[in-house]
């Protein structure tokens, strides 16, 4: 079967969208996403538009499904731009963890994010409390992380272990307190309002940016006292820089970035 595609990206952040894309599967995605035997990308975004309102389904490059992709609802943004989906450049996507609103000005889009929360029920992490810069241990090695959900499972360290990432990285994702895998942040303080973070992405491993986990770096770095509320982070990822701001409690996250159109396609399924 033929299928269309466009491909997409956010700060490096690469994505295949299908629109509709019934039928398909996780082998398909998983395919698709090698990038020596496929197109290559670090996900497959299907889209279209559900009872007059668009949503998102993501697809990671090994073939799982993630509830949410920051990088990614930003390309859909402008996908429906692009295609002329909605009335104006306000509206809302439905996503697994829900509707996020989004404001496309260009390339530049803004999203508000899910409010984060530190609920262990929520993460989801078998912890009976908050995790907040708790010392746990990976392969032998002492870490102080801080778990929170974005809508997707996050743990995210300050600590200084730029030697010890690369093979840290699989098993805190996989790590069996999280009962269904975390993406994983090394995060670092680079000025008053802003940081640097390399995210190890559940199910996709190392990519050039991760939104919801500059998100989650973000979130983190205010609630252990590194950063300040209401003031935009400036988040720097391996792909290129996100503006984030973390509110009161039990408020949104907005994350503001850009999304660009690469090419179209077709490929046989």
């Amino acid at each position: 079967m033929q299928q269309t595609f466009a491909k997409y990206e956010g700060i490096g952040n690469d994505f295949i969208l299908i629109e509709a894309g019934e039928g398909f599967s996780p082998a398909d995605a998983k395919r698709l996403c090698d990038r020596h035997r496929g197109i290559g990308a670090d996900g497959v975004l299907l889209t279209g538009v559900r009872d007059g309102r668009p949503f998102m389904v993501v697809m990671n490059a090994d073939g799982s499904t993630a509830e949410m992709c920051g990088n990614g609802i930003r390309c859909v943004a402008l996908h429906v731009v692009r295609r002329g989906w909605v009335e104006g450049r306000e509206f809302d996507i439905d996503t697994g963890a829900g509707p996020h609103h989004c404001r496309v000005d260009g390339e530049s889009v803004q999203v508000t994010m899910r409010s984060p929360s530190l609920d262990p029920g929520d993460v989801p992490v078998d912890a009976p409390a908050p995790v907040i810069e708790e010392r746990w241990v990976f392969n032998g090695t002492p870490v102080k992380v801080t778990a929170l959900s974005m809508g997707n499972p996050h743990m995210v360290t300050f600590d200084a272990l730029e030697d010890r990432r690369v093979v840290l990285g699989p098993p805190m994702e996989k790590d069996s307190r999280f009962a269904r895998g975390a993406n994983v942040g090394f995060a670092k303080m680079t000025g008053e309002a802003a940081l640097d973070v390399h995210v190890w992405e559940r199910g996709s491993g190392w990519t050039m940016a991760c939104g919801t986990g500059a998100c989650a770096a973000a979130v983190a770095a205010v609630e252990t006292g590194r950063a300040q509320r209401d003031t935009p982070l400036a988040v720097t990822l391996p792909g290129g820089t996100l503006s984030i701001t973390v509110s009161s409690r039990g408020e949104p996250v907005r994350m503001t970035g850009p999304a660009r159109h690469v090419f179209d396609g077709t490929v046989t399924i």
